[in-house]
């Protein structure tokens, strides 16, 4: 039996930690057409761009991500059949799900702008 603070792992092959871009283009035809122009212009976009990091921090808001662990029920059924749910239990418009995607575009936008622009962060050895 593991330890106290040890990470266990996800059992079930389709669960990850965050909420994975490869499942978006799954989401597609679950809402109407301003959110199938939403899902196909984020497919579209280069990997780990602004567009996926918004979407993906807007599915993990609505979905509750943060909250999953290895044993609970969302984790067992896995990352595709849970983010498919949160889309479709979705109470409001497809509106309000593109200003909440709008929103993490903009949360994101500033915390990258501010990031360059303060000598403090330590900036990457990679580039």
């Amino acid at each position: 039996m593991p330890h106290a603070g040890c990470i266990q792992p996800m059992y079930q092959s389709d669960t990850e930690f965050l909420f994975p871009m490869r499942v978006a283009p799954k989401l597609r035809d679950l809402r109407g057409s301003r959110w199938r122009e939403l899902v196909d212009h984020v497919c579209a976009a280069p990997d780990a761009s602004l567009e996926h990091l918004a979407f993906t921090m807007m599915i993990i808001r609505i979905s509750n991500c943060l909250t999953c662990h290895t044993h609970s029920y969302r984790a067992l059924q896995g990352c595709t059949v849970c983010s498919i749910q949160s889309i479709r239990r979705f109470r409001g418009e497809d509106e309000e799900l593109i200003a909440l995607y709008d929103t993490a575009y903009n949360e994101l936008s500033q915390r990258i702008q501010l990031s360059q622009d303060n000598p403090l962060v330590e900036k990457s050895t990679h580039e």
